[in-house]
């Protein structure tokens, strides 16, 4: 959308000079609020204000654009079967979403404390959504069907799993990438943990340090005013 925005900024600018060599004049016209110029002939200075305003109707809709995407459910990502998956699927409900892996010291605790989670207040007012990363001491080397059976046939995992990605640095995954600048706090290791509201918003984030038994409070909370909202709204 921005290069279409440059370019036609950039016509513009080309038709002006063309314009001027060609020995058409451009005066200023004092007596408006805003300096403008005018053309010799209508015909030219139509055309140049027609590119103009296509222009900024691009820039706006670009900047309106971008504003929708501030938020985790907007984002799309591929799950651990590869299908590409709209999180706007998870909009409404409160999410946990996690950078995980399968050879970690803290594999065991946090599987097992996040499929409680999953159980006690998924699927419709809350889910776990796990992302597994190999970033951090190589701890989850299996390809996503493998890593998907592992979990699901040790820990009985029913929460979502998504396609392997990368959470931090250039290639980073565009939803991390906003968990990121939204939390300001980026994945150091394995397990970190955002907290996510029914609008998509970062509520806050957490290292593996901190268990899941920890959070858990804040998360039944959030998922009982959500309960006591929908049920307000019937």
């Amino acid at each position: 959308m921005r290069k279409l925005v440059i370019g036609c900024l950039g016509h513009a600018s080309r038709k002006f000079r063309s314009f001027r060599s060609r020995g058409f004049n451009f005066s200023p016209v004092s007596d408006r609020p805003v300096h403008s110029f005018v053309c010799s002939t209508p015909e030219e200075s139509h055309s140049i204000m027609g590119t103009i305003l296509r222009a900024l109707t691009l820039l706006t809709l670009s900047c309106l654009a971008e504003a929708k995407q501030k938020d985790f459910y907007s984002f799309k990502v591929v799950n651990s079967r590869g299908r590409l998956v709209s999180l706007e699927k998870y909009r409404g409900s409160v999410s946990l979403v996690v950078n995980v892996a399968s050879e970690c010291g803290y594999t065991d605790e946090h599987y097992k404390d996040l499929q409680q989670l999953q159980k006690d207040f998924g699927p419709f007012h809350f889910n776990v959504l796990a992302f597994p990363c190999n970033q951090f001491g190589q701890q989850e080397p299996g390809s996503d069907k493998e890593i998907d059976s592992f979990v699901r046939r040790v820990y009985g995992v029913s929460f979502p799993i998504f396609s392997k990605i990368a959470v931090v640095g250039i290639g980073a995954n565009n939803a991390y990438k906003y968990l990121v600048e939204a939390s300001r706090k980026e994945p150091t290791w394995n397990f970190w943990k955002y907290l996510i509201d029914t609008d998509g918003k970062v509520v806050d984030a957490w290292g593996p340090d901190v268990s899941v038994k920890e959070i858990r409070p804040r998360i039944a909370d959030m998922v009982r005013k959500l309960i006591i909202k929908r049920k307000e709204e019937l």
